[in-house]
């Protein structure tokens, strides 16, 4: 760096100072005050000052998840660097080692029911979620009833915030769902839905990060799972995680 280039931080000192002047320096000679006077343009300059530093912020802030967006497919390398699984709850070895695995690799989870797919399914959701700022993770389930259970199980087991996650049926209008698609980042939906939104052009394809398939016994013939994952074979780098109950 130059002798004459200056930091942000100096530029919004020097801005400060400007605006307000030195602390404890004076040029000329000051008249008294009167009791209940105050310097009154000093408060609104450095108010005005601090709302136009939040402007420069928001502003690097959109910049940098933009460019991230363009480098390495949207992952954060700092995120990326570990992975998150929950230990307020008995750590058991099975899930680890799937959750793990499916990290890393398409991965069809087939366990009996009660041994905890969807957690395993949330540990792998939430570190997608961290490792793409601006990435999209999906959760499809056959059934209205399944998509609400799950984003409610999902929501309990890592604690994604509710207001990054959506719920989409059919019976969630066309352009609410764009809407959806564009503001949200975890979505929970039927695969219907997800059929209709990738044929129309609504859902960006090219953001989704990780699929989760529920039920994926159903991945059969011309079901909308395997329309799904046609439509999107080949237009993105997907993580996929299948869930199958097994021993029923």
């Amino acid at each position: 760096m130059s002798g004459r280039q200056r930091t942000l931080f100096q530029t919004w000192g020097s801005s400060i100072s400007r605006s307000s002047g030195t602390p404890g320096c004076s040029s000329g000679t000051e008249r008294p005050q009167s009791p209940g006077s105050s310097k009154a343009p000093l408060p609104a300059a450095a108010e005005a000052q601090l709302e136009s530093d939040d402007d420069v912020l928001l502003v690097a802030a959109y910049e940098a998840e933009r460019q991230l967006c363009l480098e390495n497919g949207g992952f954060c390398t700092s995120a990326g660097a570990l992975w998150i699984y929950p230990t307020n709850c008995p750590v058991r070895d099975y899930q680890l080692h799937i959750s793990r695995a499916a990290l890393f690799c398409n991965t069809l989870v087939c366990l009996p029911t009660g041994l905890g797919k969807t957690f395993i399914a949330a540990v792998v959701m939430y570190n997608f979620y961290r490792w793409f700022p601006s990435g999209k993770v999906v959760f499809m389930a056959p059934t209205k009833p399944l998509v609400t259970q799950q984003i409610e199980a999902c929501y309990q087991v890592m604690g994604i915030p509710q207001s990054h996650m959506a719920e989409m049926t059919g019976s969630t209008q066309a352009s609410t769902r764009k809407e959806i698609w564009c503001s949200k980042r975890v979505l929970f939906l039927t695969p219907q839905v997800m059929v209709n939104d990738l044929s129309r052009g609504a859902c960006p394809a090219a953001e989704i990060k990780c699929l989760v398939i529920d039920e994926a016994h159903k991945a059969l013939g011309n079901y909308a799972y395997c329309q799904v994952i046609i439509l999107l074979n080949g237009i993105l780098y997907c993580n996929c995680t299948v869930k199958e109950n097994f021993g029923e």
